[in-house]
């Protein structure tokens, strides 16, 4: 009984949604570094309504390609040496796991380590991009019960389509369908994320598909305010950060 106490007090505390270009890391975007600023102090931003919220347990949540999906334990490393820089991070303090960790949780641990995370365990999960919408659901669900008080750290990108330059080149439904999730990421809007077209997001090649959706299912009931920190398409790529607590 007192463990089913407990599992009904658990819940999400607080989200902070960011971009997961390895750009955002000043040392790979290299003389570029600058475009990135305004996204990155909005990254810091969010990371730091974490912080506030005292949470029991962070999870680091981002698509990953099929190896690297699944749980990452704290200690897991990443490297930034596939984009030729040799860098390496690490998901908070522990002993280094087998698995590398995906380039989104790798910016994700970057991220942390800027910012000092030293609030509370964290672990990492890869999230597949088709990943359908019920199993974002079902296991945002169950990463809220993870401990009485749990945030998350969501890495995810919108659409790759936004220009003629853009890696995924131009599609017109790009700047529509990264407004819909602007503004539901804006307003912590669960049924408006659940709500995003996955075999649009797949066309459109928007990564965050499956983590916004996984966090819609982690922040049902929670009662959590949004506010959108950045939302722009620098590389014809849609980046946004929001805060919810």
């Amino acid at each position: 009984m007192v463990r089913t106490a407990l599992k009904l007090r658990a819940m999400l505390v607080a989200a902070a949604v960011c971009p997961c270009p390895p750009l955002l890391v000043p040392e790979v975007a290299g003389g570029a570094a600058a475009e990135m600023d305004a996204a990155r102090a909005a990254c810091y931003d969010a990371v730091g309504v974490l912080a506030a919220a005292r949470p029991d347990q962070l999870y680091v949540i981002g698509p990953a390609e099929v190896a690297g999906r699944g749980p990452h334990p704290q200690g897991a490393r990443g490297s930034f040496a596939g984009f030729g820089v040799p860098l390496e991070v690490s998901l908070g303090k522990g002993e280094p796991a087998r698995r590398e960790l995906p380039p989104s949780l790798a910016v994700g641990a970057w991220l942390l380590e800027r910012t000092d995370w030293t609030c509370c365990p964290v672990e990492g999960l890869g999230i597949g991009e088709p990943l359908a919408r019920d199993r974002c659901v079902e296991t945002g669900r169950e990463l809220a019960t993870g401990a009485d008080r749990v945030a998350l750290l969501v890495m995810g990108d919108g659409s790759n389509c936004r220009t003629l330059k853009a890696p995924g080149y131009f599609d017109d439904r790009a700047a529509a369908f990264d407004a819909a999730a602007a503004r539901a990421l804006g307003s912590a809007d669960t049924t408006a994320l659940l709500a995003l077209d996955e075999e649009l997001a797949y066309d459109l090649k928007a990564a965050g598909r499956s983590s916004w959706q996984t966090l819609a299912g982690a922040a049902q009931g929670a009662g959590l305010a949004g506010r959108l920190l950045y939302d722009d398409a620098p590389y014809g790529v849609g980046y946004m950060v929001a805060s919810w607590s």
